[in-house]
């Protein structure tokens, strides 16, 4: 088995370099067609063009991966097709080739100015504006009429692209907006969630206080049991907070959910509301099961429930599979199915299940089956006291 994976490894790491050559091949072949497209565009326009139009179609291919260009080069694609078709102009003054000048500088810029900011768009929007009249000025032809309509074109280019770049910039924006706001959400509900749980232990508390207070004179023993059960309790309870509550975020404050938080154990009910949604849960539980920490318990149990549910709303089929696996020094929970919820939505559901595990210093993942169907797993390390 090693010395196979070690096969595989020092053939990848041989193919690597024949890739490289390949890839920089591939690169040098393009630029170097990049550079020729103004001697055959000049071939083009003029009296000494190819046999078979092999001119043409050699100008249509070379212009359309200068245009390719502008994704990686930009400003040097923008530069090479202006040349080229400026001295196209130069050598046969038509007003074919000035109308296309104007149209393929004019896309360059505009997406240019779709894609970069404002300090770049702009003078590349002028620098190629008084190239394009500066060169249409030559043309004995040419009257006012024209080159302002050449000017206009330019503006109105660089105004769409502009327009398209802000929504952009906006829809972003919203989108980072939302996911903030739904991570803020998520942290506010686990806070509450911890209100609940600590409420708990500081009410266990004050009971066995009271009771070793009243009865440590006349039985010593049950005192030492009460004490025992406020170590226990503090300690928990301590722990759980110190692992959430320093990577929580101050937010506003909300009506707390009374009751008990649900946990591990309450799978069996969950299942069963999810039958009667029209799923069936398979529930599988590996390992040595033993206590866990209450902000553990909690966040497994969420977890569930959230990729239960959208399984139910987006799977489109009518089984599932819960595991949660007992590892000892952590705790591993996969919900898998086999339906055709293959994509991440556009929802945060799984954004408050990473956020939860992140919290406890977990992994988590989500996405599509291989075989079909969607997979969500995390693995929660659990203190080293539970472990």
């Amino acid at each position: 088995m090693c010395r196979r994976a070690g096969g595989g490894y020092d053939q990848r790491m041989s193919a690597l370099p024949q890739r490289r050559a390949r890839r920089f091949t591939g690169a040098a072949l393009i630029w170097c067609g990049v550079a020729l497209y103004p001697c055959v565009l000049f071939f083009t326009v003029s009296t000494r063009g190819l046999p078979g139009q092999l001119d043409i179609v050699l100008s249509v291919g070379l212009t359309a991966l200068v245009m390719a260009q502008l994704r990686r080069r930009p400003l040097v694609a923008l530069g090479i097709l202006g040349f080229a078709w400026i001295v196209a102009f130069m050598q046969v003054k038509s007003g074919a080739i000035a109308g296309l000048e104007i149209l393929l500088t004019d896309v360059a810029v505009g997406y240019i100015t779709a894609t970069h900011a404002r300090r770049l768009s702009v003078p590349v929007a002028v620098t190629t504006g008084v190239l394009q009249v500066l060169s249409l000025a030559a043309w004995r032809f040419v009257d006012e009429v024209f080159l302002s309509t050449a000017v206009l074109a330019m503006a109105v280019t660089w105004m769409a692209g502009d327009s398209i770049r802000v929504r952009r910039a906006h829809a972003e924006a919203l989108r980072e907006q939302a996911t903030a706001q739904a991570v803020s959400a998520e942290r506010l509900r686990i806070a509450r969630e911890l209100h609940d749980m600590v409420a708990h232990s500081i009410g266990i508390i004050a009971i066995q206080a009271g009771v070793g207070g009243r009865v440590i004179a006349t039985q010593p023993e049950e005192a030492r049991n009460a004490l025992d059960a406020i170590e226990a309790t503090s300690r928990d309870t301590l722990s759980g907070l110190r692992r959430m509550l320093t990577a929580l975020r101050k937010d506003e404050p909300g009506a707390a959910p009374l009751g008990p938080a649900p946990g591990l154990a309450d799978l069996d009910r969950l299942a069963a509301a999810t039958k009667d949604a029209g799923v069936e849960v398979e529930l599988r539980r590996t390992g040595e099961p033993g206590p866990l920490p209450p902000d553990v318990d909690l966040s497994a149990y969420r977890i569930v429930q959230e990729a239960v549910t959208n399984v139910v709303r987006h799977a489109g089929t009518e089984r599932c599979r819960v595991t949660i696996d007992y590892r000892g020094e952590e705790l591993a929970v996969e919900i898998a199915d086999d339906g055709c919820g293959g994509v991440v939505g556009t929802g945060y559901g799984i954004v408050g299940m990473r956020e939860r595990v992140a919290l406890l210093r977990g992994e988590f993942t989500a996405g599509p089956r291989p075989g079909g169907g969607f997979r969500v797993a995390a693995r929660i390390p659990l203190p080293a006291a539970v472990a």
